[in-house]
């Protein structure tokens, strides 16, 4: 079996949201969110390093006095990938070392997600790789719960808002719901936010499709874990529920 490529979890933070404006800082079962994503992050024993991507003052100073590795990086970036390529490269990650996008709003993270997202880059054709799990008819329903299909050899078919593949037979089985982590191949993150939106990628407001119309592979790892996070603040409470049952 081959060995696996040295790998780095970056975690983009930015504290302006639309819906939680300083969600990053904002306190889960008094600590603040950062503190928790670091610290499940770091339980992940294959990750040679995690650090935290932001370019903001506040979050930067918080993560220094919780003795978090920080990163501080442009205000310019259009996405969270842009500023986890920008991390990347301050860390000097080799071509084929691989980094995982880790969201920075999933305070009950697995690590095992984590384990399981980077295990098939032992494999020199995996370029990216993403996580699924089966959800129901119901949770296929909701256009804010990204669908995915997958080939026999776990490579991304397609992902969509609708709920994919149709049911023609009747049967309300078959749902993969998808869990927006990332980890990519430094070469392949390159080359991915260097280019343009397909038309898919705008249809659908899904930024993996630009990976899948430039016929770049996206491998899908199939979890049991359940991922919920933080987008309003009514969030925490539910997430402060989960991080109790967890200890």
């Amino acid at each position: 079996m081959n060995a696996l490529p040295p790998c780095y979890g970056i975690i983009p933070t930015r504290y302006a949201s639309s819906r939680f404006e300083g969600k990053p800082l904002a306190l889960i079962l008094g600590k603040p969110m950062i503190q928790h994503i670091y610290t499940r992050a770091c339980q992940c024993p294959l990750l040679q390093q995690v650090v935290l991507a932001t370019d903001d003052e506040r979050i930067f100073s918080a993560a220094e006095s919780l003795s978090i590795p920080v990163l501080m990086t442009s205000p310019n970036h259009s996405c969270g990938t842009e500023r986890v390529l920008e991390a990347a490269r301050l860390l000097a990650v080799p071509d084929e070392g691989v980094v995982i996008n880790i969201q920075g709003d999933e305070p009950a993270l697995e690590p095992e997600m984590l384990t399981a997202l980077v295990a098939p880059f032992r494999a020199p054709e995996v370029q990216v790789t993403t996580l699924a799990r089966a959800i129901s008819a119901q949770e296929a329903q909701d256009p804010d719960r990204v669908k995915v299909v997958m080939g026999r050899d776990n490579q991304a078919l397609y992902f969509s808002r609708l709920p994919i593949p149709f049911p023609r037979d009747g049967r309300e089985d078959g749902y993969l719901g998808h869990i927006g982590i990332y980890a990519f191949r430094m070469k392949t993150l390159e080359q991915f936010v260097a280019l343009e939106k397909g038309v898919l990628e705008q249809k659908e407001s899904l930024e993996q499709l630009r990976l899948l119309e430039n016929n770049i592979p996206i491998h899908v790892v199939i979890t049991t874990h359940k991922s919920h996070g933080v987008d309003r603040p009514e969030d925490i409470a539910v997430v402060e529920e989960i991080l109790k049952n967890k200890v």
